[in-house]
């Protein structure tokens, strides 16, 4: 009889609902371990490959809580179906918890045979799910780890598969992601960054730094964008496409949010009047109802008014939780800050609910005004949002313009505002002072 060391499960571990998980009727994690010690002790003197996996649906969360508990009960009671319909009887499918689900392929040698396979089970489970009246789409991310050596065990194969999904689920939806040193490598990097950011938020470490927003017609500058800046003293300069990806994953992006707010606000206080602050909230953020209450306390702090705020939502974020998000955008247009729909065009609300969201400005995204010249259709969708705009008396700023042809097009499209490198990179906040104030003096009538 093998060794609990083997992989025989403790006494407590072997009744079957102890291994059971009540609402799918699959195994449970406890069985997942199990079957793994097993397999690994079954293959010691022959260590031949098999394959861990986890499952991790896409979106579960927002549709859980649109739809009520029981429809995602439901939701998973036929995400376990498929799953065990799609996989071998020799293979084993477990619900780790949540909206996840672990699977064991004890006869996939490859990586190659692996990735195959897992692509097979993110095709089962994005079909239409049937809850009654109404349907849902779900999409899955899968992590797998191969087993090689004797000298691996059951926990350090999940741990491998999970940082595998962990970094498919940074790379998007719909993603198979097999382990790798490199994926070790590039986990053990965020790890070093999530902690170094959490040392320089709790220190006010992370700056902001400001581009120019201006007139097209003037070339006055209006307003400015506030963009997160972050040298650590170990890692050097952190470009902030890593490290705010990492602060909305680790829950950190809340309290560097209002770092940098209340940074950004003391800055704007000593601009022009008539220049303006623009600062972007995190999807995350915009499931926070206290978010209204910590931007308005840093205005008071600050002595910000709140008419010389901008706060700019990503199209993104503002359809992952519309209704919460919605609720906010009110709070703070209600409070004298104006709001910007971030980035339009790339995301997913369409423009029937444009109608609907009180933005006070649209900002064309960079990816349009970047294809604009030399695309004739491109071309068309943005005269088709000013227009758009206008109509709804919405303003415009487009985003991205890197030349003067790129900037003259757009005025004469009419569009009035317009933000890029042509009009000035990110500057230090001394830098972008100077630069304010210039353009205040240089727009004063002569003898005043």
């Amino acid at each position: 009889m093998r060794t609990a060391a083997l992989g025989i499960a403790r006494p407590e571990e072997t009744s079957e609902a102890g291994l059971t998980d009540l609402l799918t009727g699959l195994g449970n994690s406890r069985r997942f371990l199990a079957k793994i010690r097993r397999l690994i002790a079954d293959r010691a003197s022959d260590p031949a490959p098999f394959v861990v996996g986890i499952v991790d649906l896409d979106g579960f969360k927002p549709v859980n809580d649109l739809f009520g508990m029981a429809s995602g009960d439901e939701i998973l009671c036929q995400a376990a179906m498929r799953l065990r319909a799609a996989l071998d009887p020799r293979c084993t499918i477990v619900r780790l918890g949540a909206d996840e689900f672990g699977f064991l392929l004890p006869l996939t040698f490859s990586e190659a045979a692996a990735g195959e396979q897992a692509r097979i089970l993110i095709e089962v489970l994005s079909a239409p799910y049937d809850l009654g009246e109404r349907s849902a789409r779900l999409s899955a991310s899968v992590g797998c780890a191969l087993y090689f050596t004797a000298a691996e065990g059951a926990e350090d194969l999940i741990r491998k598969a999970e940082t595998a999904l962990y970094d498919a689920k940074r790379a998007g939806r719909g993603r198979v992601v097999v382990y790798s040193q490199e994926i070790e490598d590039k986990a053990r990097r965020v790890t070093l960054i999530e902690q170094a950011l959490r040392r320089a938020v709790a220190a006010g470490e992370v700056e902001p730094w400001f581009q120019p927003i201006v007139c097209l017609s003037s070339r006055r500058v209006l307003g400015c964008e506030a963009l997160a800046r972050w040298t650590d003293r170990d890692l050097g300069v952190v470009s902030p496409g890593e490290f705010i990806p990492i602060a909305e994953e680790r829950g950190i992006i809340g309290q560097l949010s209002q770092v940098l707010l209340r940074k950004a606000a003391l800055a704007a206080a000593d601009w022009p009047e008539e220049v303006y602050l623009s600062f972007n909230l995190s999807p995350s953020q915009l499931v926070d109802q206290n978010t209204s209450d910590h931007v308005l306390s840093i205005l008071a702090e600050t002595g910000l008014p709140p008419g010389r705020l901008q706060i700019e939502i990503t199209e993104t974020g503002m359809m992952c939780e519309p209704a919460s998000a919605e609720r906010i955008v009110e709070d703070l247009r209600s409070a004298g800050i104006r709001t910007a729909l971030d980035d339009f065009g790339t995301g997913q609300s369409s423009l029937g609910r444009l109608r609907q969201l009180h933005f006070d400005t649209i900002k064309i995204d960079q990816s349009f005004v970047a294809a604009m010249l030399t695309d004739p259709p491109t071309q068309h969708i943005v005269r088709a949002i000013l227009a758009m705009c206008d109509g709804l008396e919405k303003d415009v700023v487009a985003e991205g313009i890197e030349c003067e042809e790129q900037a003259a097009r757009l005025a004469f499209f009419g569009c009035q505002k317009g933000q890029g490198y042509f009009f000035g990179r990110p500057m230090r906040a001394e830098a972008t002072a100077a630069h304010v104030h210039g353009y205040a003096a240089s727009a004063r009538p002569a003898g005043t």
